[in-house]
């Protein structure tokens, strides 16, 4: 049996063994097992999970989709801001160094010996502190509405671009990359989304493949996920740990998967599909506030 058959007949049976367990407990919600690390409902918890799962594979594939999706799908289900921020950025900080290592140990990208790679996390690590700051100088003086708006284009415009240069070689420029990591970071730290779309296309835009950009905005994106974390831990605002506890588990287990997909899907498929999933992306920012 090969490493690849071997890793999916695992995450197989893990996936089934979990979802198993969630239905038993939503018809016989008596039995609870969940209890201890979760206080919603039984069918909530399958259905967060569930979700998680979807989100994160989609994310870890193309570089973009799980705060930006997920976030206002759990408000619909009840869920207040201040819940919700705290949990998706420590799902997204583990699941992030996660896919990352994965995306490594496929041979998606070699984060220790392409410089390319290197610089372009280095750098976007750095510019996620720098968004930070910026947002919280700026987010009580500029109007939340006009920076989506500006936001929303943006990720469209780096989707059509995307997908125009689909045929074309790019070299890679970091003056780019630069530019693109400090908008995407502020919105990051201001919004709480936004992130992976601009980073993923913005990297592709530059020069880097496909597949790079996606292994390397799994990583950065830990790192800024880990600084708002700690900003909130600071500001003494605690975990939900009943919503974090099946998001995590969740959206971890979708990463072997995912890392697999980007592995076997030509360059050329990874491109369009990035700048669509980007351009589609953008589309859900601007109706959002629409709405």
């Amino acid at each position: 049996m090969s490493i690849i058959s071997r890793r999916l007949r695992i995450w197989g049976t893990v996936l089934i063994g979990i979802v198993f367990a969630l239905v038993i407990q939503s018809i016989f919600p008596e039995l609870n097992f969940t209890h201890y690390v979760s206080k919603i409902g039984p069918s909530a918890v399958l259905a967060i999970f569930l979700a998680a799962l979807f989100c994160e594979y989609i994310d870890s594939s193309l570089g973009m989709g799980y705060g930006t999706t997920l976030t206002p799908m759990l408000m619909i289900f009840g869920f207040e801001p201040l819940q919700i921020v705290p949990c998706i950025l420590l799902s997204e900080l583990l699941t992030g160094f996660t896919s990352a290592v994965m995306h490594h140990r496929d041979g998606n990208v070699d984060l220790l010996r392409d410089p390319q790679a290197r610089s372009a996390v280095i750098t976007l690590s750095l510019l996620s502190a720098v968004g930070a700051i910026a947002a919280v100088t700026l987010a009580l003086r500029v109007p939340k509405v006009c920076l989506n708006t500006i936001i929303g284009i943006i990720i469209i415009s780096a989707g059509i671009i995307t997908i125009l240069t689909v045929g074309r070689k790019m070299s890679y420029r970091k003056s780019h990359l630069i530019i693109i990591g400090t908008i995407a970071s502020f919105n990051k730290g201001l919004s709480g989304g936004g992130y992976g779309p601009l980073v993923t296309s913005g990297q592709v835009v530059s020069g880097l493949s496909a597949k790079k950009a996606v292994a390397i905005t799994s990583l950065t994106e830990s790192v800024t996920c880990l600084v708002g974390l700690c900003a909130y831990l600071l500001m003494k605002n605690t975990v939900d740990w009943s919503l974090a506890a099946p998001l995590t588990i969740g959206a971890l287990l979708s990463v072997p998967v995912a890392t697999l997909t980007v592995r076997h899907l030509p360059e050329k498929v990874m491109k369009i599909s990035v700048g669509v999933a980007t351009f589609l992306l953008g589309m859900f920012i601007l109706i959002k506030m629409i709405i």
